[in-house]
């Protein structure tokens, strides 16, 4: 029976699909704690690995999935698969 409502399928979350470079500096600054750190240990400047971090929050939420803190990236990462519990 129709009742003229009508209803959006669910839509899953989607996985943004990050650039081996930018799982490279988010894990990386996320191990070693500072922007500065990453930017040493990876050859690049400070300003690179927040521009990186800039575009890999934009990522997460064109897809719907925020990550507005350092914790909430971590935890996308993990749920996304771009690095492990065990790695850490």
């Amino acid at each position: 029976m129709f009742d003229g409502t009508h209803h959006e399928p669910v839509r899953r979350a989607q996985r943004p699909t990050l650039s081996a470079r930018e799982v490279e500096v988010l894990t990386t600054w996320l191990r070693l704690g500072s922007k500065e750190a990453a930017a040493e240990k990876l050859f690049i400047s400070p300003a690179t690995v927040s521009t990186h971090i800039v575009r890999i929050r934009a990522k997460y939420a064109a897809a719907g999935r925020e990550a507005t803190t350092k914790s909430a990236l971590f935890a996308r990462a993990v749920q996304d698969g771009y690095t492990t519990l065990e790695e850490w």
